[in-house]
């Protein structure tokens, strides 16, 4: 039977409950985040050494491998979760199978979890486009994975891919060094360096990815078959796009000539999107999604007005020189959100598209001011009109960001809010009356979504400030 959801608002209150304590208590520059794939796993990364994965359909904490990170764990630390992976391999965006079957392919990584349920998306090579599920792998060096169905021609070792599995990347507060950026790969279960960040944390700090891929299926934007495409273009004449909508957004060829591409936009018109190069010209076969980039995470905070992105697989960073500087700095517990998913049509259309290219963000430190940062144009629009504008964050506020809404948690207080992102307003939500620790930096707070058929039942969860106490609410 399908599930359904038969909650009415005013008839059904909101209620907290508790969820299993997470094994240590949470700190300045703690951090939580769930994954959006398969088994919606959330990584807590508590302390320089320690971090944990919650199961919520376990309801369960395990330790994983000590962090290796350097610098002085404290406020200032930031986490983000990215929906795929090249195991340990950095600086890449994809993987060569070193063989394969119509149902299998052999890798070079030593993979240390049992992936059933995540999928591959082929990106170059025989079946390129295919995103197909793991029902079995070997545990191991050059894994072998085994998918649920089998394609009429072979995987081989041209098949270009990578893993649909989540990988964690985490900023720690201190001075910049070699390990004080770090991510863990749940497929190969290890903490790898990458390019270290360019200032020191010192100062509440957010980390926001960008990504493409949700659930089992791209989280595209808006989607479409081509009527054409150049070496650097993909053409479709049916469109009415505003130009430069699309810049620093993603294209991906799902389907037909071309399938598997990815490319960062850089230009668009009303009828055509640029790119730097196509490996295969796109034609009117060609089907495709603009997505959010997955290459890019953004780092903001510190209380600074500075925002920093950083490309995953090139491995660097790129200070931003925002064209209208942001009007004030983001102190402790500032919030952010990437809105990606509004449901209000204005936020959909196509041809003025406002889904997937603006970060919202409270400046925090007592403050009522919230701006958002444009990522097509690269810049900032200051003090927003929302009501009733009185609510202000600061140290030990959290905020989960889902569809229309940013729920915030204010300070230590178990005070909740939502803030409607289309249409300009804040409004209660709940109070929590848990008693919390002292407050702290460090966001703790996350989103799990129950999916069957059309329905979804979603829960905000929250590690309290300074407390091993975590609860959830579902919203209605």
């Amino acid at each position: 039977m399908t599930t359904t959801n038969g909650n009415r608002k005013i008839l059904d209150l909101k209620r907290w409950e508790f969820c299993t304590p997470a094994p240590a208590a949470s700190q300045a520059g703690s951090c939580i985040t769930a994954s959006t794939l398969n088994k919606q796993l959330a990584l807590y990364v508590r302390s320089s050494t320690e971090a944990y994965l919650y199961n919520c359909s376990e309801d369960g904490w395990v330790q994983v491998p000590t962090t290796g990170l350097g610098g002085t764990f404290g406020a200032g630390g930031s986490l983000a979760c990215i929906p795929w992976s090249t195991g340990t391999t950095t600086a890449a965006a994809s993987l060569t199978a070193t063989a394969g079957t119509t149902s299998t392919i052999t890798t070079n990584q030593t993979i240390a979890r049992d992936l059933r349920g995540f999928q591959v998306h082929f990106l170059a090579g025989p079946n390129a486009g295919a995103i197909k599920e793991i029902a079995s792998n070997t545990i191991g060096a050059n894994s072998v994975i085994t998918f649920t169905s089998a394609e009429a021609s072979a995987f081989s070792n041209s098949s270009v891919y990578r893993l649909l599995t989540p990988r964690w990347f985490y900023i720690i507060a201190g001075i910049a060094a070699a390990t004080t950026h770090r991510f863990y790969d749940y497929a190969t279960n290890t903490w790898n360096s990458v390019a270290q960040n360019p200032v020191n944390a010192s100062n509440d700090c957010r980390y926001i990815p960008t990504p493409s891929f949700a659930g089992s299926s791209f989280d595209f934007t808006v989607s479409g078959l081509a009527t054409g495409g150049t070496g650097t273009t993909l053409q479709n004449s049916g469109k009415s796009w505003t130009a430069s909508q699309w810049i620093n957004a993603q294209v991906v060829i799902t389907a037909g000539t071309g399938a598997g591409q990815i490319r960062t936009i850089t230009a668009n018109d009303a009828t055509s999107i640029t790119v730097a190069t196509w490996g295969t010209n796109p034609d009117s076969t060609s089907e495709y999604v603009i997505t959010g980039n997955d290459d890019h995470i953004y780092w903001l905070g510190n209380n600074a007005s500075t925002l920093y992105r950083y490309n995953i697989t090139a491995n660097t960073w790129t200070t931003l020189s925002p064209s209208v500087a942001r009007g004030g700095n983001a102190g402790s517990g500032f919030t952010v959100a990437w809105v990606n998913n509004a449901t209000d049509s204005v936020w959909s259309n196509e041809s003025v598209i406002i889904n997937g290219r603006r970060i919202y963000s409270g400046r925090g430190a007592g403050q009522v001011f919230i701006d958002y940062y444009d990522i097509p144009s690269n810049a900032w629009t200051n003090d927003i009109i929302y009501s009733p504008k009185t609510e202000t964050t600061a140290t030990g506020a959290k905020s989960v960001y889902y569809n229309d809404w940013l729920y915030i948690q204010k300070e230590a207080t178990g005070r909740w809010f939502r803030y409607n992102i289309p249409q300009g307003e804040y409004d209660g939500w709940t109070t929590m009356l848990y008693t919390q620790g002292s407050a702290v930096a460090g966001n703790t707070a996350f989103d799990i979504h129950y999916t069957d058929g059309a329905t979804t039942i979603s829960y905000i969860y929250m590690l309290l400030n300074t407390s091993t106490v975590m609860l959830r609410q579902m919203v209605i």
